[in-house]
């Protein structure tokens, strides 16, 4: 295993998770906000699952966003 090769590949991942999942966690808040599910002065619950099926990696991560 070249190490510099997958580190560079885990850091790829990661930069297309953060941006994607930012996005959308942005797009789902805002969406909430308008229809009226949340006043935006709320702390909301969030969570995230990694999983590598092949090599039996899973790893939950659950948070909280304050939205004030």
């Amino acid at each position: 295993m070249n190490e510099d090769v997958v580190n560079m590949e885990i850091r790829k991942f990661l930069k297309k998770v953060g941006i994607t999942s930012q996005r959308e966690i942005e797009k789902a808040l805002q969406a909430a906000i308008e229809s009226g599910k949340l006043a935006g002065n709320e702390q909301v619950a969030v969570s995230i699952r990694l999983e590598m099926p092949g090599i039996g990696l899973v790893h939950s991560l659950d948070e909280s966003i304050s939205l004030e």
